[in-house]
């Protein structure tokens, strides 16, 4: 994730940028869904059996803890339509684990609303342009309202702990603008902006991603918002996902605009490091598969199996081990580029994708050659 907003305020107000400390992991408790998204990469339906008991996940938060994450972010499918998701959250608190909650919303009711704040540290909840684009985008009609009412809802307790996520395609690049005047409107305190990268049904729709040319328009959109928030005091925060070169429009623009403050940014930049699948980042998903990413090709293992710490920290496999070299042994571009201790050469996922070879140039970076040339 690019918190391009933090590290705007951090660095003109020169303080201490958000770091991450340890590890992020995105679980997929479940593949159980009440929708049916055409980005989706879990394939999700109602139908689905949950694989993983409570059993299994009170025993493998410990090994997590143990092995440097610190934050989950609890995802599936719905992971609201597991009824012990309160239980796993509250054993996580109690082992110091930041929670994050993505959700589509329509759980979220005044009966509960209060134990999900209480419970978790963060709700991201998924909004996919105007009424008439998120509906289709899900595959239910009223979607759109309900989401929104959870938004309102959870909102409405006034402890910032709610967002909304857009993921960006050629469906939904028309309603980037409806985005940020909703968050306006409805005071929402984030704006998550996924990229989409193609796996699962994303890789069935890759007709939907952007060109590059569309992909720099709203990139450009998106750090327009981010600095006109930050001059005007809007305390909305903007953080872009899958897409690690944003950070170099970023830092393009802002060394413009604040050039004796440009290296400090760019240092910045650096530690943050880019694209952290296998390295800071790690997904297990609803069969107990450890991937670096949610959108991996390939597994590193499975809880089932193996021990979380000999998966993780003991025994990496070549491939953990390669994606952890930073920056990373890439080709293509890559090999060229000057700012690849910042992007780290963007998604493994979408170079296999595309090109068969995880350490081939990511397809959808927009930068040129000649921009980024050593």
């Amino acid at each position: 994730m690019f918190r391009l907003s933090n590290l705007l305020k951090s660095v003109l107000e020169q303080k201490k940028a958000r770091v991450l400390d340890g590890s992020i992991a995105i679980w997929n408790f479940t593949n159980r869904c009440n929708l049916s998204c055409l980005h989706c990469y879990s394939k999700s339906s109602l139908d689905e059996v949950d694989t993983l008991s409570t059993d299994k996940i009170m025993d493998t938060l410990p090994k997590l803890k143990a092995n440097g994450v610190k934050f989950i972010i609890f995802s599936g499918g719905e992971p609201l339509t597991r009824k012990d998701i309160f239980d796993i959250a509250s054993r996580c608190k109690e082992l110091g684990i930041i929670t994050y909650l993505s959700t589509n919303g329509l759980y979220i009711k005044k009966s509960n609303a209060q134990k999900i704040l209480d419970t978790f540290n963060y709700i991201g909840i998924s909004i996919d342009g105007s009424e008439e684009v998120h509906d289709k985008f899900r595959g239910l009609k009223g979607a759109f309202v309900e989401s929104m009412k959870a938004v309102d809802l959870l909102n409405s307790y006034n402890q910032t702990k709610v967002g909304i996520r857009f993921t960006i395609t050629k469906d939904t690049i028309d309603d980037l603008k409806f985005i940020f005047e909703l968050s306006e409107k409805h005071n929402i305190p984030k704006i998550y902006i996924s990229h989409l990268v193609y796996s699962g049904r994303g890789l069935d729709n890759l007709k939907m991603d952007l060109s590059k040319e569309q992909r720099i328009e709203a990139v450009e959109y998106i750090l327009d918002k981010a600095f006109e928030y930050y001059d005007t005091n809007r305390d909305i925060e903007i953080v872009t996902g899958n897409m690690e070169m944003d950070a170099i429009l970023f830092l393009n623009r802002f060394s413009k605009l604040y050039p004796e403050y440009a290296d400090d940014m760019r240092q910045r930049l650096i530690d943050w490091g880019g694209n952290s699948a296998g390295r800071k980042l790690l997904n297990i998903d609803a069969e107990g598969n450890v991937k670096p990413d949610p959108f991996f090709p390939s597994t590193i293992g499975n809880i089932f199996t193996q021990d979380f710490s000999d998966i993780w920290t003991n025994s990496p496999t070549e491939l953990l081990q390669k994606l952890r070299v930073h920056p990373r042994e890439l080709n293509g571009k890559c090999q060229d580029c000057k700012y690849l201790q910042i992007c780290n050469g963007g998604s493994r996922s979408r170079a296999y994708a595309i090109y068969g070879d995880m350490w081939a140039e990511d397809p959808s970076c927009y930068l040129t050659k000649e921009e980024i040339k050593r």
